[in-house]
């Protein structure tokens, strides 16, 4: 996909969430290819910051109130072509759980060593950097 087409759809923003020493993902019910289980993310709607967008679509999937800490880093997608924006996140309140019950089927919260069997193609390498500070 070109950068042009990836330019005219919103951009996602990507919610990477340390607790306790464990990054919470979350399982769609509909895969994106590959992309079964993944950050909690969704469109930036139309004038709304990237850091934002993460912090709402956290509390929407799952419940959980986060705050931003850092954006990580910006790259077109190699699986979906979307414009991705990944940004550091801690929990300010509230449990996790599923509570967009249309878009999840199922969130954990995933150690380190684990991250492999749930993204077996790896991750963007500014959060898998970030990840391998928060999460030792």
């Amino acid at each position: 996909m070109s950068q042009q087409n990836a330019d005219e759809r919103p951009g996602i923003a990507a919610a990477i969430v340390v607790h306790e020493s464990r990054v919470l993902m979350v399982r769609r019910r509909v895969s994106e290819g590959q992309l079964s289980w993944q950050f909690p993310a969704g469109e930036v709607e139309p004038g709304e910051a990237r850091e934002d967008a993460a912090v709402r679509e956290t509390k929407e999937e799952t419940g959980l109130d986060v705050a931003s800490v850092k954006l990580l880093g910006e790259r077109v997608h190699p699986k979906t072509g979307r414009l991705m924006s990944y940004t550091a996140c801690e929990v300010v309140g509230g449990t996790a759980y599923v509570a967009d019950t249309d878009e999840l089927d199922e969130l954990a919260w995933v150690a380190h060593a684990d991250i492999p069997n749930y993204v077996p193609y790896g991750l963007y390498e500014p959060v898998q950097q970030h990840l391998d500070a928060a999460l030792r």
